[in-house]
């Protein structure tokens, strides 16, 4: 069954320390940034075309980007992340040791995660970005 929380078990006396949920607002506010850009290359790409209805590339660009984010908001708004005192779980079977996690970084309101093997994990959508990000590289340096 798909689910957009971990599925993984948990090991033999391994504990959740805290879940990451994504924020209504920011998912929300964060589409509205998108719908502005797609909005600005719709018309930009007409007028350099040379179509005289320039304005129709707004109305396309604001269309797409909310028919999407009405479509994946039943998905991304229930994803969950947990972290465990050894791992990074996130939805479905996606399962990261601490001590594999290279990089931790701040990207728009996601927390990109990169393993050692170069694999890449985003955790969107968090109204306190740099607060998902001090809490795992804390739990990664074993505080």
């Amino acid at each position: 069954m798909y689910s957009m929380t971990p599925t993984t078990p948990l090991a033999e006396g391994e504990r959740v320390l805290e879940s990451f949920h994504p924020d209504r607002a920011i998912y929300w506010r964060d589409h509205a940034w998108l719908a502005a850009g797609a909005m600005a290359l719709g018309m930009i790409v007409l007028l350099l075309i040379g179509n005289p209805h320039a304005w129709t590339g707004a109305v396309g660009g604001l269309a797409a980007i909310a028919v999407r984010g009405l479509y994946v908001a039943s998905d991304e708004l229930t994803a969950r992340w947990d972290l465990t005192d050894r791992r990074l779980l996130g939805p479905q079977t996606r399962a990261v040791r601490l001590g594999d996690i290279r990089t931790v970084r701040g990207l728009g309101s996601a927390v990109q995660v990169v393993t050692a093997a170069g694999d890449k994990h985003l955790i969107k959508y968090q109204a306190d970005r740099a607060g998902v990000a001090t809490r795992l590289r804390a739990a990664m340096a074993g505080r």
